[in-house]
């Protein structure tokens, strides 16, 4: 027999660090468990003990909600390197990363996102203003710091860097995330190039 989860108080317009947590947990296991398709800010509350509304105003759709839960699993999977040229940073985070897409359950799922943008404008909103800056917050640092040591011209930051996620995004969306090694690296010269 199933146990219903605690209901959560609300302590008013802040976040109660333990329904957050609660919320961010329940997400979590859905998604390894149903994907983005299955994944539903319903499910959450009900599994959390916490209040539709109480996650819909923090969180105002599940697109919003995965990226939060991506954000944390993400920044914990893969630090940026800083090995001193942009070609060894970026091997290493590139491999990071899809070793992250491949075996992270928020990893595995992150097409889900992408593919209800193509259809969902609230999708499409969430990935384009809120996903992309704070996602490409890390990498990017590590383009900064190959123009600062004279690696390219500054003003070729964002072009290589959206072409180093053009390169990525390929990857992930036709399930080719197991290149092996010396491959990749051919490619991440001609980047850097």
């Amino acid at each position: 027999m199933e146990t219903k989860p605690k209901r959560r108080a609300s302590i008013g317009a802040r976040r109660s660090p333990e329904t957050e947590a609660a919320v961010k947990a329940a997400a979590r296991d859905l998604l390894a468990e149903k994907g983005y398709a299955g994944f539903s800010i319903e499910e959450v509350a009900r599994r959390a003990g916490a209040g539709k509304p109480t996650i819909y105003r923090w969180w105002p759709n599940k697109a919003e909600l995965f990226i939060a839960i991506y954000g944390v699993e993400k920044d914990a999977a893969i630090p940026v390197p800083d090995e001193g040229s942009l070609r060894a940073d970026l091997l290493r985070y590139t491999i990071n990363l899809w070793r992250f897409w491949r075996e992270d359950a928020a990893g595995r799922v992150f097409r889900g996102l992408v593919a209800e943008a193509q259809t969902s404008e609230t999708a499409l909103a969430a990935l384009r203003f809120k996903f992309m800056p704070e996602r490409l917050a890390s990498p990017r640092r590590m383009f900064v710091r190959a123009a600062e040591r004279g690696e390219f011209e500054p003003a070729e930051i964002d072009d290589r860097l959206e072409l180093w996620v053009g390169f990525n995004w390929l990857h992930v969306l036709t399930d080719r995330l197991s290149e092996d090694e010396a491959s990749l690296s051919r490619k991440i010269d001609l980047l850097c190039r």
